[in-house]
């Protein structure tokens, strides 16, 4: 059996010697609730940055969903678009390669007529040199 009083003074019964104060009295409460203010404005911050993120991610995630429907269509599309162009390139080659036989032609036709004029040339030439030793030996007047 435990010999000594039950609190500070004999007879006290057991937890009166504990102090009792209201909240108005303690700083210790003050810091407490002013920490549990802390608290609930730091969740609600955390929780407003997460609500926040999850918009941008539906966001995001929404736009590469809409990416990844569209993309067979926009793959068809500029494949479509890309066999118009060759298409049309083919059918430049055609007409090249049909104009290419007139253009050798031409080409032919051309050096021919540059053979002919070298000719005149030379015989133009002769001519004016005869006609300039001719032209020495007439008297002037």
């Amino acid at each position: 059996m435990n010999l000594r009083p039950p609190g500070y003074e004999p007879g006290e019964l057991p937890d009166c010697s504990t102090p009792r104060r209201g909240p108005d009295c303690s700083t210790l409460v003050t810091l407490v609730s002013m920490w549990d203010w802390a608290i609930w404005a730091a969740l609600g911050v955390v929780a407003l940055a997460g609500t926040a993120a999850l918009v941008l991610f539906a966001v995001r995630a929404r736009q590469a969903w809409r990416d990844a429907r569209d993309t067979p269509r926009d793959v068809l599309s500029r494949l479509d678009d890309f066999s118009r162009k060759a298409q049309a390139v083919a059918e430049k080659v055609a007409a090249a390669s049909d104009t290419t036989g007139e253009l050798e032609e031409s080409v032919e036709r051309l050096r021919v007529s540059l053979a002919r004029l070298a000719v005149l040339r030379a015989a133009l030439d002769e001519a004016t040199g005869t006609v300039g030793r001719v032209a020495d030996y007439l008297p002037y007047e």
